[in-house]
């Protein structure tokens, strides 16, 4: 009887969990390619580079390959001990749209991004500022597009979300279910709302007046926060600028991590700074983990302990946690593999949501513990402790 309780409530729990959980991204605001406009003004484009030679080439020659025909490039190569600046110089000798600047010593209360965009739009001249990271890849038309949808919704602050690349089995496993939990924690239409003080951007894509850039004070205003594109948003929100996030699927897409090794430092990085800039959010967060890790040791065994009860003279409870068991995976598979559909992996990633969700489990208990402990998480080589 208690197995079969159990059971039941985990079923009926966990099938309104499933389905809240992929009915929480509504992102009204779509970005589609769009002609370039005529007489447009100059926009400058800014990319921070911290040993980015993996990335560097492809981030900055589909910059320059934009049918925007009015903008500069400005990249901040942020002490790089790679081939970084070798690429970029070689990028430059052949387009004098491209001005590459060697980044500054990190001063005292700065954070290494904040900082490289500080200076980065310090030598910009545009009417618009736009931050790309190194890792994000922009189709031809993303500027036109993007650019023509911010005069549309009469944006001060124009971000989007990016198409996530997934090449390697551990970022097919874990990232589709970080994108689903990164879902939960935002409201695009909130975010929208010019009278909700909701306010988040996609620091792989923001478009924002220069003039505004200005008055918030720019990066300086946020500069010891290293998740800065959100501090920056809640500047230009908070200060009575219109803020607008969309789906930039369509002209944008990312490729953030390429393997575990890299996932796990990269996202303990964010979940433990998100935890530890809200410290309300740690029981939540906890709790969320603890969820992830049950969940990813009983779902296997759920239809196999049933199975074995009915072997033994469990009767129609044993049976009924069997169906339990089933419907509850169908749901779950179903769920996921239109995530993975989205996100153009195959759909038999859908199977492997048990495994991903204990390494997500596992990430967020490491963060919270990196938070309590406060032993800090070092990020592109820089140390960043608690507050």
């Amino acid at each position: 009887m208690p197995y079969f309780i159990f059971s039941t409530a985990f079923f009926i729990g966990g099938m309104f969990v499933i389905y809240w959980l992929h009915n929480q991204y509504q992102m009204d605001i779509v970005v589609e390619p769009t002609p370039p406009p005529s007489n447009p003004p100059l926009i400058s484009i800014c990319v921070p580079a911290r040993n980015e030679e993996r990335n560097i080439r492809a981030c900055v020659e589909a910059i320059l390959n934009q049918d925007y025909p009015n903008i500069e490039v400005i990249v901040l190569d942020d002490r790089s001990t790679d081939a970084t600046p070798t690429i970029l110089a070689e990028i430059a000798s052949r387009d004098s749209r491209l001005h590459s600047i060697s980044g500054a010593d990190l001063p005292k209360g700065w954070a290494g991004k904040p900082h490289a965009l500080f200076q980065a739009s310090a030598a910009a001249r545009g009417e618009w500022l736009c931050f790309v990271d190194a890792d994000t890849f922009l189709s031809p038309a993303t500027i036109s597009s993007c650019y023509a949808k911010a005069l549309e919704t009469q944006a001060d602050m124009f971000t989007i979300m990016t198409f996530q690349i997934l090449g390697s089995f551990w970022e097919k496993t874990v990232m589709p279910l970080v994108m689903t939990a990164l879902s939960v924690g935002f409201s695009p239409r909130k975010v929208n709302d010019p009278k909700t003080k909701d306010a988040i951007a996609n620091g792989q894509f923001i478009l924002i007046k220069g003039s505004v850039y200005t008055a918030i004070g720019g990066h300086e205003s946020v500069k010891d926060n290293i998740v800065e594109d959100k501090a920056i948003s809640e500047q230009v929100k908070w200060n009575g600028y219109r803020l607008i996030v969309a789906d930039g699927h369509a002209v944008a897409s990312t490729r953030m991590y390429t393997s575990l090794p890299e996932m796990w430092e990269g996202w303990t990085k964010n979940i433990y700074l998100g935890l530890r800039d809200q410290p309300s959010l740690m029981a939540l967060g906890v709790f969320g983990a603890f969820l992830a890790v049950l969940a990813s040791l009983f779902l296997p065994v759920w239809p196999l302990l049933g199975t074995f009860w009915l072997a033994n003279s469990g009767g129609w409870m044993a049976a009924t946690v069997i169906i339990e068991s089933i419907l509850f995976w169908l749901f779950l598979i179903y769920a996921r593999a239109n995530v993975a559909i989205k996100m153009k992996i195959t759909p038999w990633y859908a199977f492997s949501t048990p495994l991903g969700a204990a390494v997500f489990g596992a990430m967020m208990f490491t963060s919270a513990w990196k938070v309590i402990s406060r032993k800090g998480v070092t990020w592109k080589g820089r140390k960043y402790q608690s507050g």
